[in-house]
């Protein structure tokens, strides 16, 4: 597929490094402190004091915690320092911070590797550059991993709920076939808004008129939401700020707290009152509770939210949208906002850059690029033993005149309709009559009626309607299991996941799940659409390429290859006790490489090695592996020569541990099958989040799409034609 050579611009700008000797130090901080920003003021008052008596009038960069570096050596190999932090209120805190040598960072190693004369990367060396180039950022915006957030970087955007959206960008040095570069991105996430917290907890809560008290729900979900977040008071000029653990069990107007040793206590609305002339309302809401839980400290909610901390709990799918309407840009927008940024920083004028001789372009790096021709792909024709081939056009095709390559057989099904707007049995009996025709015209074979009547069930009884359905369609089958069910959904959202859990995890059923205004408009295009989709889940094809029914791509036709891919996903920030769940999936034909078998498995909280690739049991051999590869041999009767496995959702730093353990469980996987059992494996390890964005050369020009992208695929081609296969 050698394509049409052409020029991109690519988010990416070049580095220069000048030669400069690296220096590598510990840092120690006592009593130890866990905020990035408090140790970042820390070693800023530490450089601000002894710059010029004992760091020679260097200008260290910091990491944040126990990394500092600097463009020449320091004049000592190990030094205390005791630096004082002032604040409003309180007495100035004390901290001792210990610097001492640790090493230094290879220029030269890092040249070779550029030039392509050495094979490992030195990653502490682009580490240290990368810091570097993040520290001027780090002091003016609030970071959130490799991204930097602030109101002055974009408007932000009230997404509800209490939180709003702040723009930012990405940044990461990377190494290249081109040299350094610095690749710059826009971003976008979401923040507490800096308000009074009974203002968020009225939005949070979605309340409107505020209640005498909160109901149980209520004061459990708004304990998640405020747990770990800090607050401000507003009662006394301060700048101290509290932590919130949890909320107190009484109300504001019966909580009291002890004022000496005698067991006298006093109420917290009374000490208000006589402490600082405040009166406070909401007395039937609790307060929030901070500090220890055997010595809390009590705060009424007109507590303010300090701006800039990040929201680590799940969105719902409003605000989702909400940030995507709010964030969503042209390419010629984005790209324009990214050479803003880079303007904005200017890092021809940054201290640390200059210190490190570090040099950044102005300018999108231009790229040479191919437009590769599409794959062509097979149908079947509507004569009998014809294929038809089918040339996608700007990335796009239709089924018109075509049947899918192998149509499945659905001998069972049933359908269960939870939507309150489509309350009219003939509606739903249409459009799964139309479904089914569409299916047939495609290829599939269906049982004209459902083995059970239609249900219209509640949605508030999702759960128990489905474990219904399938209790009966079981009863009518003489215990057989039901091919599929046709679900369509509740209105309100949110069912969605329950359904899919219910079907798939408990109940060993698979699902189709429709939204009922594509019921009620039920078009053909939709119906087509979701024949596809029902037809891959019972086992059939829709279509295979056409150069794998020839044998005629190389590395996978030639030789019994099976392809696979893995992921692991974990829990949602802030959840610190689920576990991950990885994911194998495995081709089951060849040379056609189109169907695939999953399999599934839970494994210890965030760990990104999977566990059951391959296992050994006093009942013998097992693990994913070796069940998928099972699964190949019993359908194409072949074991594999060839493996290509797709690893997704490993980190740079994790390349060599995944690689080493992962590869070693394929191979141990074959040999349980059989001894000599040695097929060649290709570990390609996958990254979707590298933030590199490509660009039209010339916005508007045929390079790009209607949207303005760069196009996917070639426009020329032969469109469809049919042809003759044995």
């Amino acid at each position: 597929m050698e394509g049409k050579r052409c020029i991109v611009r690519a988010n990416h700008f070049l580095v220069q490094v000048a030669d400069r000797d690296l220096h590598h130090y510990d840092v120690a901080i006592t009593p130890e402190v866990n905020s990035r920003a408090v140790c970042r003021k820390i070693i800023s008052e530490l450089v601000k004091i002894y710059k010029d008596s004992h760091l020679e009038r260097l200008t260290p960069a910091y990491d944040g915690r126990k990394s500092l570096y600097t463009a020449g050596a320091l004049p000592f190999t190990s030094q205390q320092f005791k630096i004082k932090l002032a604040e409003k209120e309180r007495v100035d805190k004390e901290f001792g911070v210990t610097i001492k040598y640790a090493g230094h960072a290879d220029l030269h190693h890092l040249q070779q590797f550029l030039h392509g004369r050495q094979f490992d990367a030195p990653q502490e060396t682009i580490q240290v550059l990368d810091i570097v180039l993040r520290e001027s950022p780090s002091q003016r915006y609030v970071t959130v991993a490799r991204s930097f957030f602030s109101k002055n970087l974009g408007a932000t955007k009230d997404i509800g709920g209490g939180l709003e959206c702040w723009r930012g960008y990405y940044q990461s040095l990377r190494p290249t076939q081109m040299g350094l570069s610095l690749n710059i991105d826009t971003s976008a996430t979401y923040f507490y808004q800096s308000i009074p917290v009974i203002a968020f907890a009225k939005e949070y809560l979605n309340i409107r008129d505020t209640p005498r008290t909160l109901t149980e729900k209520q004061r459990i979900a708004l304990t998640k939401a405020l747990r770990g977040i800090r607050v401000g008071v507003t009662h006394r000029d301060t700048s101290r700020r509290y932590k919130i653990n949890g909320l107190s069990n009484e109300p504001l107007a019966q909580l009291m707290f002890p004022v000496d040793d005698k067991g006298n206590k006093k109420r917290v609305v009374q000490y208000f009152q006589e402490k600082y002339h405040c009166k406070l309302g909401y007395l039937t809401w609790p307060c929030l509770q901070s500090g220890s839980g055997s010595n809390p400290t009590h705060l009424p909610m007109v507590c303010k939210i300090v701006e800039g901390q990040r929201f680590l709990k799940k969105l719902k799918e409003k605000q989702v949208t909400e940030i995507l309407r709010a964030t969503c840009q042209r390419p010629r927008e984005r790209e324009e906002s990214i050479r803003k940024i880079v303007m904005e920083n200017n890092y021809e004028d940054d201290e640390y850059a200059q210190e490190f001789g570090i040099k950044v372009a102005k300018q999108l790096t231009s790229v040479e690029a191919r437009v590769l021709r599409p794959p062509m792909l097979l149908y079947h024709g509507s004569g009998s033993g014809r294929h038809m081939t089918c040339n996608p056009r700007k990335g796009a095709w239709n089924m018109i005149d075509k049947k899918m390559f192998n149509g499945g057989t659905i001998d069972s099904w049933a359908c269960v309709n939870f939507s309150h707007n489509l309350y009219r049995d003939a509606a739903v009996k249409h459009f799964y009559s139309s479904l089914f025709n569409t299916c047939t015209k495609l290829g599939m074979s269906i049982a004209p009626n459902s083995v059970i009547n239609d249900l219209h069930e509640h949605a508030n009884n999702v759960e128990a309607a489905l474990r219904t359905v399938h209790a009966q369609a079981t009863t009518a089958l003489g215990g057989g299991t039901l091919q599929l069910l046709l679900i369509i959904l509740p209105d309100e959202r949110g069912s969605y996941g329950t359904i899919k859990r219910v079907c798939e995890t408990e109940l060993g059923l698979i699902s189709q799940c429709c939204l009922s205004k594509h019921v009620q408009a039920s078009k053909p295009q939709y119906l087509e659409n979701v024949a596809l989709k029902i037809n891959v889940k019972v086992g059939g094809r829709n279509t295979v390429l056409s150069d794998a029914f020839s044998k005629k791509i190389p590395i996978v036709t030639d030789v019994p290859t099976i392809i696979f891919g893995a992921d692991v996903t974990h829990p949602t920030a802030g959840d610190g006790a689920s576990p991950s769940i990885a994911a194998v999936v495995a081709s089951m034909d060849w040379p056609e490489v189109t169907k695939y078998k999953a399999l599934i498995s839970s494994q210890p909280h965030r760990q990104e090695m999977i566990e059951d690739l391959y296992t050994t049991t006093q009942g013998g051999p097992g693990g994913m592996i070796r069940d998928l590869l099972l699964s190949f041999n019993s359908a194409t009767r072949e074991l594999p020569q060839r493996i290509i496995f797709y690893r997704d959702g490993v980190s740079e730093t994790q390349f060599s541990q995944v690689l080493l353990h992962e590869v070693d469980a394929i191979r141990k996987a074959c040999q349980s099958l059989h001894k000599d059992n040695q097929p060649c494996v290709t570990f390609v390890v996958v990254q979707k989040r590298h933030h590199t964005r490509l660009f039209p050369e010339t916005h508007g020009s045929e390079q790009a799409d209607k949207s303005g992208n760069i196009r996917p695929g070639d426009l020329s081609g032969e469109g469809d034609r049919t042809e003759t296969w044995d």
